[in-house]
Formats: C-alpha cells, structure tokens, sequence
C-alpha cells in the first residue's frame, strides 16, 4: 500500500493523444463465391454463405458458417425506391425490396424536410440536387470485425464482373473497377449525411468532374456500408443483358458458366423486379472480383507524466526493506538509501488505486538522480 503520493499537474503532468491504426483488408472473390463450393455447388449452397428464413439478405463468411472458426465479412442485400420504376406490386418481394431500401435511407440519409419521405441515394456528393439518383440500389454492409472503427478515406475499391463468361472457372470478359477517387485526391470530395461521410465511388477508367458521369455509387466509412447502383451493370459493352444464361434466374444455378443453371436469362432490371433477392444476391456475389480497402481504428491515450523527485521514493514500503529499524541493502551507515522502482500506481483524489503500471525492469533510484516515467492509458 502506497504511503506516499506525489500529485499530477493536469496542465503540466497530463495530455491526450488520438492515433489511428490502418489494416489492409483485401477480399477475393473465391472468398465470396466459390471458395467452400466450386462449379459442383450451386449458387447459394456453399457452406460459407448463410441464408435466411426471411430472405432479405445473404451473410458471406471466410469459412463454413456453422464452424466455430468461421468470421462474418459482410452481408449483400438490394432494394429499390417505392417511387421508382421497377416497383409493382406484381414483383417477387415486392415489399420486402422497398421495405430495405428504405431501411438503409433512414440510416444514412435520414428524411426529405418537405416531404417527409426518406431521401433518395444519390451518386454525388450533394443528396438534395436530384442529378444523379439512384432508386435501385445494392447494399454491402461490412462486418465491425474489418471496418471496425470507418474505412479509410480513399482506399476503397469494388471490382466486379459485367460481361458475359468467358467459360467456366474464367474471368468475366468484361469487369469495372470502382473507387472513391475523389477522397484519394485531395481529400475533399467527401460529402455528410445523416450516417456519416460518404466518397462516391467512380469508374477508374472515367475522370473526376463536376458531372460525375462515370459515378455508379457511394461508400459511407464510418458506417461501413457501400452502396451502388443496379445500373453498374449496364456498362458492359455487350449490353444490359450481362449475366449470361440463368444467372439470374429464380431457380438454382451452377457455378460453370454462361450454359448452366435453370431458368429465364435476366438483365438488372428484370432480376431486381422478377428474381428473389436471394437469387440475385447470388449472381452478384459471384461477379464480385475482388474488394478491397484500408480500415481505422482509432486509439484515445491519456498519457500521464510521473515524477520523482531527488528527495523523494527513495525508501521502500515493502516490510523486507528494513531489518531492526536498518536499511538491509545499505553496508555503511553513511551510503545513500537506494530503491528500485518496479511499479506505478495512478490514485484517485481520494487515495483509491485505479491503475497499475509493471515496468519492463526495475529502475535504480536514489537521491542523486530524478525520474519521470511515462505511463499511457489506452481507450
């Protein structure tokens, strides 16, 4: 028990940090699709991607789901605008599509003052212009256990397939990779929303202007979610109809290529209309071609600045240090009292310990010599 105390400063002894940590963070595409499966698994059997009763969305993991060993990644999910023009009571979860686009609007954008609708997606940086809507969306939201804290400002970048197969276990023939290049820039073009700041997500082949016309999407970091637009797979150069027989059909599909699968071939439109979202979460996980990112984690440290004095902490109340009213480690009378600091001990206004800090090995102090030990709490 400490017996004596030396007060700290908090203008002189005290101070605050904030540091961030970044961890690169690349995902393959066999990791999304195919990876616990192959071309004899169909689409949305593999043992890594988890479906639901409900079927509002895919979760994606790096091993079988029912493992112990197994990580959440993230989960992929779509829906649409109720006032867009896909929505029809006519289509396959209808409701459910809407219900989920709306559900992400009230999170990141919140609500239209004048209207009291939830605000629409926008591939710019400016949601209340209107110029680049986006009303039929795909929603990626990332896993806290990556993103943790936000993902870092410009490094995010989405590469997917949208041409038709070039044959089984080949890449696409045609893929677009998307990154928040205006943030990588110069760091300015980043817009605020209700959930946080976003970066627009542009086709690296495109430029940056104040048309955005090579825009197709938007990443809000610190919620950690990625949102694009279902026209992204429009820009192929063999046309709309990119996924190739049975891609997105309703029924089940095989990984082997353009000539498997049960079921109508389906363009964008018609498989955000006509497919389940679990079927079309399937075709698109299976043209995710890689992703990747930077994340942040962000390290709050109150550092304390603990002095010892040349008149001071130099006896011991450890019992053993004294034998018969003598100092056992002193041979002469006349030698200076010597201890060896090994501990400090952070007290309350009250006397009450709140902390302890080991030193990696013992300090010799004596009073000839003065100490300042560096202690950091971490938050």
């Amino acid at each position: 028990m400490a017996v004596s105390y030396e007060p700290l400063n908090p203008n002189t002894d005290v101070t605050t940090t904030r540091t961030l940590l970044h961890e690169v963070i690349p995902l393959t595409g066999t990791i999304v699709s195919g990876t616990y499966g192959g071309d004899a698994v169909a689409l949305g059997s593999e043992g890594n991607i988890k479906d639901y009763s409900h079927g509002m969305f895919q979760s994606v993991y790096d091993y079988p789901y029912l493992s112990s060993s197994a990580n959440h990644i993230f989960d992929v999910t779509l829906g649409f605008d109720e006032s867009s023009a896909l929505s029809s009571s006519a289509n396959t979860q209808n409701a459910k599509k809407i219900a989920i686009y709306n559900q992400f609007s009230q999170v990141l954008l919140g609500y239209n003052q004048t209207s009291s609708n939830v605000e629409i997606f926008e591939s710019d940086l400016d949601i209340t212009d209107d110029n680049r809507q986006m009303k039929e969306c795909l929603f990626i939201p990332f896993s806290r256990l990556l993103s943790k804290d936000q993902i870092k400002k410009g490094t995010f970048t989405i590469e997917l397939g949208t041409g038709a197969f070039a044959g089984a276990g080949l890449p696409f023939l045609e893929r677009i990779k998307l990154q928040d290049l205006s943030a990588s820039v110069d760091g300015s073009g980043i817009g605020t929303a209700v959930g946080g700041e976003y970066g627009v997500l542009y086709d690296t082949t495109g430029s940056i202007s104040s048309s955005n016309s090579a825009s197709h999407g938007v990443v809000f970091y610190q919620a950690g979610i990625v949102v694009l637009s279902a026209s992204v797979f429009n820009q192929a150069a063999t046309g709309p109809d990119v996924f190739g027989l049975a891609t997105f059909a309703s029924g089940t599909c095989t990984q082997t290529g353009s000539t498997a699968g049960t079921g109508p071939a389906r363009n964008p439109d018609e498989a955000w209309k006509l497919s389940a979202i679990s079927g079309t979460c399937n075709a698109i996980r299976h043209r995710l071609y890689n992703i990747s990112y930077n994340n942040s984690t962000e390290i709050n440290s109150t550092i304390y600045f603990c002095r010892m004095p040349v008149n001071k902490f130099n006896y011991s109340s450890n019992p053993t240090y004294t034998s018969g009213s003598k100092i056992v480690i002193k041979n002469e009378q006349s030698d200076l009292p010597v201890t060896y600091v090994t501990t400090i001990g952070l007290y309350s206004s009250n006397n009450e310990l709140l902390a302890t800090a080991k030193l990696s090995e013992p300090l010799k102090k004596d009073p000839t010599n003065e100490i300042t030990l560096r202690v950091r709490l971490d938050y």
